[in-house]
């Protein structure tokens, strides 16, 4: 029996954002252990010309919930982008988990076949299917931004490894 869309994308969104909750968490922490503003992660970022890990975590959520929106033929809620401490962003992705909880397995029924078109901005993005659209673009660009936010705290000197990142 094949898996479906449901099954190999919803568990797996909420169990990586129960993950990048608990990596915040851990965050936050170190900054109190280190005695450190908690502000200075949500700003900082890798490199001059990417974005900062606030931006990270809202076009990952932002990336998952409108994409399975699109699947499930659902209006996916929408967020503005006005998160200023770690705190606003655990609340985003609760909120996001929220969201995807309430996804039904039948929602999703067929999506692999359906076809995706959405603009951003001025550019239109065409998939042939769902399948292509999860696995091509949801999931790596969710992952791109999960690992991101973790290389961010890791960078500014928070104790992460690659336990963290895994956890079971």
């Amino acid at each position: 029996m094949a898996l479906s869309m449901y099954e190999i994308s919803i568990p797996m969104f909420i169990h990586n954002f129960s993950i990048l909750s608990r990596i915040l968490l851990k965050a936050e922490k170190d900054a109190d252990k280190r005695k450190i503003d908690r502000s200075v992660f949500i700003d900082a970022r890798l490199a001059p010309d990417m974005f900062p890990l606030k931006k990270q975590i809202q076009i990952g959520t932002d990336m998952v919930r409108l994409g399975i929106g699109r699947l499930a033929d659902v209006k996916a809620p929408s967020f503005k982008d006005n998160e200023a401490t770690i705190s606003d962003l655990q609340k985003r992705i609760k909120k996001t988990i929220t969201f995807l909880e309430k996804i039904k397995s039948k929602q999703m029924d067929g999506s692999e076949l359906k076809k995706i078109e959405f603009s951003i901005r001025k550019r239109v993005f065409k998939f042939k299917n769902g399948h292509v659209y999860l696995n091509d673009w949801i999931i790596p660009h969710f992952f791109f931004h999960m690992t991101t936010t973790y290389n961010i705290l890791r960078a500014n000197g928070v104790n992460l490894g690659k336990r963290d990142f895994v956890k079971m």
